[in-house]
């Protein structure tokens, strides 16, 4: 469902890198199980390589795309603005999860 930019103006690129492809994937399917409620606002999810990794790294396919990249749209600015803001809520939670809970980080704490 492509939103026309004259429909929906106001825009902005999230893009959050995280340590592994399984980190990012378990982190855009958590984040895209909540809908937006509002009309006025589209949100599309993509897992993506970093930009600087992309010449260098070794990794190829799916396990090289370490990084979320979230694109917002909305009508108004302020639409933008609530919507990114409850956005921001989630993902703290989503990443507090996997700092607290994540078998890889568990198995290198207790490696220290």
């Amino acid at each position: 469902m492509a939103a026309s930019k004259s429909q929906f103006p106001y825009s902005l690129i999230i893009s959050l890198p995280l340590p592994t492809n399984r980190l990012a994937s378990s982190a855009l399917r958590a984040l895209q199980v909540d809908q937006e409620l509002s009309p006025y606002v589209r949100r599309d999810f993509e897992l993506v390589v970093p930009d600087e990794a992309a010449a260098i790294t070794s990794k190829e396919g799916e396990e090289a795309k370490t990084v979320l990249k979230t694109t917002y749209r909305a009508t108004t600015n302020r639409m933008l603005r609530v919507a990114v803001n409850g956005f921001m809520e989630s993902l703290g939670v989503v990443l507090g999860v996997m700092e607290e809970l994540d078998v890889d980080v568990l198995k290198q704490e207790l490696g220290k």
